[in-house]
């Protein structure tokens, strides 16, 4: 008993500690934030830069509530969410499946691999005009923008995943009298987890990049909108709020994911 005692309390102080370092790393970054945005305003303030090139904090919280209130930001937002999530989740289910689709068949993956490759390098933002010309000037171009952007991201992270997939446990199945179906159901898909998780993490990013894009190619409306009509009539207040709301969305959606990775390793555990 007297040994049980002992492991609980290292453990509990192992707890403890892990708690305690989170809380200064949160402490460092509110810190630091705070100091950047208050640097920020006072060298805004005291003419040490130039306040209409890079606005300051406070006035951008202002442009935000003129926004809420007047220029219907709520609207804009829902534009760019409905843009970006659709595309986030039309990258993933196609570049999930294509990605299984490659691991099931070597040979067509070593014949579509240069062509992955290449769709990967291209700068998608050149495919603008014949984006615009396949799907018209609305969401449809800005949606399809984003699964583009996406989707190569995703089929290259899975399908690394899945081929990383641990050889000698395969051979162990396959003389067990396994099937492909079942080495794919039993072992591929739940060994490569981490890394769903993983490209759920980078598509994020990749799908605010397409839909903003798309945004500021054909968009009447959106976040995307708001930065490109701030830089054209030169409201830099404008291009900074909206690039702000912005990252608040990002981050929130980011935040979403990461939930989703510790129910699933809770679930498991």
């Amino acid at each position: 008993m007297k040994k049980d005692n002992k492991l609980s309390a290292e453990h509990l102080r192992y707890i403890k500690n892990i708690k305690r370092e989170t809380c200064i790393v949160w402490i460092l970054r509110i810190s630091i934030l705070l100091f950047l945005l208050g640097l920020w305003e006072l060298l805004a303030r005291t003419g040490v830069i130039d306040p209409f090139i890079t606005s300051y904090p406070t006035k951008i919280i202002v442009t935000i509530k003129n926004l809420f209130v007047e220029n219907n930001l709520v609207y804009h937002m829902t534009i760019t969410l409905y843009e970006t999530i659709l595309g986030f989740l039309i990258a993933v289910g196609l570049g999930y499946a294509i990605a299984l689709a490659l691991w099931w068949s070597e040979r067509a993956r070593r014949i579509l691999e240069p062509y992955i490759v290449v769709l990967n390098s291209l700068p998608k933002i050149a495919l603008g005009p014949i984006i615009i010309v396949w799907c018209g000037s609305g969401s449809k171009a800005i949606i399809f923008m984003a699964v583009l952007i996406g989707i190569i991201v995703a089929i290259i992270t899975m399908l690394n995943g899945f081929l990383a997939t641990d050889k000698n446990k395969i051979f162990l199945l396959r003389s067990m009298g396994a099937s492909k179906f079942q080495i794919l159901l039993k072992l591929v898909i739940p060994g490569s987890l981490p890394t769903f998780i993983s490209m759920l993490k980078i598509s994020v990013g990749m799908a605010w990049i397409g839909s903003i894009m798309g945004e500021y190619l054909v968009s009447r409306a959106g976040l995307g909108y708001l930065i490109v009509y701030g830089g054209q009539v030169f409201k830099l207040d404008l291009v900074m709020a909206a690039t702000v709301v912005l990252c608040i969305l990002a981050t929130l959606m980011y935040a979403l994911v990461a939930m989703l990775e510790k129910l699933i390793i809770k679930y498991k555990n």
